[in-house]
């Protein structure tokens, strides 16, 4: 490097604490879980879609499904067209909750595993 009388300053910038780190980790530990949440979910040998726009279209539809007592075609996860219920639907909320709920308790025992650290090393190995 040629020197043109240019003055660098070097900053050294401090590891984050294992208290930072231990948040990142449970931060990044919620973010998956919440990532998992709205994945379709399989129902009836059936794959459906669940972000928000899904959940509304089928809280909507157990609505009028309900008090109209038909069915109706319903658009998969995979685009396959199935004949729906208010039951299946309501099978397809029953399906999510229970997933949900297994996601939540993996991610509390996580968190806890995550808590009890006293090691970046031992943080480094906790995974999903």
């Amino acid at each position: 490097i040629e020197d043109k009388g240019e003055y660098y300053e070097c900053v050294t910038i401090p590891a984050p604490s294992l208290d930072e780190l231990k948040q990142a980790k449970i931060n990044e530990l919620k973010n998956i879980r919440d990532n998992e949440e709205v994945k379709p979910i399989a129902y009836n040998g059936n794959l459906f879609d669940f972000d928000e726009k899904a959940r509304d279209r089928i809280n909507s539809a157990i609505i009028a499904l309900s008090i109209t007592g038909q069915s109706i075609e319903w658009t998969t996860a995979d685009n396959t067209n199935v004949l729906v219920t208010a039951d299946d639907l309501r099978g397809v909320i029953a399906a999510v909750a229970m997933r949900s709920n297994e996601l939540h308790v993996k991610y509390r025992q996580l968190k806890e595993q995550v808590e009890a650290c006293t090691t970046n090393e031992h943080l480094e190995k906790i995974e999903w």
